[in-house]
């Protein structure tokens, strides 16, 4: 039987979600699984929404993930949580960023930024793990590192070692970044999370 696992990760433009996607998909093909990437840019440079499809498997043969099918959505703002929630299968996990940043209907004044995100995600049925990964990458020493604190929580719900994401990380983030990047992969591991 040829299983293949479907991760989302969703956020908004500039959040580092390619980042982590390749961090995700390339430790993946080191581990020798046939990996499926593909990018949605949808006006990421002006804090749109960015989408990254990630499977993996014995053999996988589209890299597209249907409404319904994702075993676990990496979200990495509220709101895209919220957008991006339908495509999680039944018995899914989603991994929250509580992080908010306003969308331009919000920034405008022509909308509302939406409350109880969290419960409201909940109310669904589905698994939400919420985290405030934001301030965790802040006690690492930058904000930036806040997709690599999403990397440290979701290592957590998968079965691979943590020296082999820590040697990942190490490819992918430039030296001078590195240990910044490693203190904030292992904040997201160590993180009791919100279930």
């Amino acid at each position: 039987m040829n299983n293949v696992t479907s991760i989302m990760i969703v956020g908004v433009g500039g959040q580092g979600t390619l980042l982590a996607s390749r961090i995700l998909g390339n430790m993946l093909v080191g581990q020798g699984y046939d990996v499926k990437v593909s990018e949605v840019h949808g006006m990421s440079q002006r804090g749109g929404s960015v989408v990254t499809y990630v499977k993996y498997g014995k053999k996988v043969y589209s890299p597209i993930i249907e409404k319904g099918e994702a075993d676990i959505i990496i979200s990495f703002e509220l709101c895209e949580a919220a957008r991006w929630v339908s495509y999680l299968k039944k018995g899914g996990k989603l991994i929250v960023n509580t992080q908010k940043i306003a969308p331009m209907p919000v920034i405008t004044g022509a909308a509302k930024y939406p409350e109880n995100v969290v419960h409201n995600l909940k109310a669904t049925g589905c698994h939400v793990i919420a985290l405030d990964a934001l301030s965790l990458a802040e006690q690492a020493g930058t904000a930036k590192a806040t997709n690599v604190v999403l990397m440290g929580a979701i290592s957590t719900k998968m079965s691979f070692d943590e020296t082999i994401w820590e040697q990942t990380i190490a490819e992918l983030v430039p030296a001078k970044f590195l240990d910044i990047n490693l203190k904030a992969y292992r904040l997201g591991r160590m993180l009791k999370v919100e279930e």
